[in-house]
């Protein structure tokens, strides 16, 4: 079952990311929108983590950044 995170969890994990990994959060994002069509929120997760090595609460963190602005982009 998946974690809940508070919004200020989600930006720690968010700020932590480039040091952590050596990417910049915008760069993951990019590779979320290239990557596979996934539906599911744990399949995308899941793909992340094993197709780039990231920790958990990090991929979730990405993927959940990703669908907010996903979100956001549709209302405009």
């Amino acid at each position: 079952m998946s974690q809940v995170f508070s919004e200020e969890t989600h930006r720690n994990l968010l700020s932590r990311i480039p040091d952590r990994t050596g990417r910049a959060v915008a760069d993951r994002l990019r590779t979320v929108e290239e990557g596979p069509s996934l539906l599911r929120f744990e399949e995308k997760v899941s793909w992340l983590r094993g197709e780039h090595d990231l920790t958990y609460g990090h991929a979730k963190a990405i993927i959940h950044e990703y669908d907010l602005r996903r979100a956001a982009r549709k209302l405009l």
